[in-house]
């Protein structure tokens, strides 16, 4: 069974930081790429960056320079640092397993405040 588990959301100030994280579990980890996404009230869910298996990245332009998306094998989990925050990147953030049908976590609050 496969499971996605983020943390790591919460409330900071425009500027701050934050790490998300994203524990997977019933399948081949290493194999296949990871991807972070996020869905902003009223608004369809985002792309936001994409981890291929062999460690190559990818980011919409909107957070280009300010966020990094990382993978750890060892531990089945793929992280996304985020970077002098803006109020725009309030939303909840989702991670995506590439693998068979597609799977979703439950997703994570990020709250940027002005």
């Amino acid at each position: 069974q496969v499971q996605l588990v983020e943390s790591g959301g919460g409330l900071v100030q425009a500027g701050g930081s934050l790490r998300l994280s994203c524990a997977a579990s019933g399948y081949d980890f290493n194999g296949y790429s990871m991807v972070w996404y996020r869905q902003a009230p009223g608004n369809q869910r985002e792309w936001v960056a994409t981890i291929s298996s062999s460690g190559n990245t990818k980011y919409t332009d909107s957070v280009k320079d300010r966020f990094a998306i990382s993978r750890d094998n060892g531990k089945k989990t793929v992280y996304l640092q985020m970077n002098n925050l803006k109020p725009e990147d309030t939303a909840v953030y989702y991670c995506y397993a590439r693998t068979g049908p597609g799977y979703w976590g439950q997703g994570t609050q990020v709250t940027v405040s002005s």
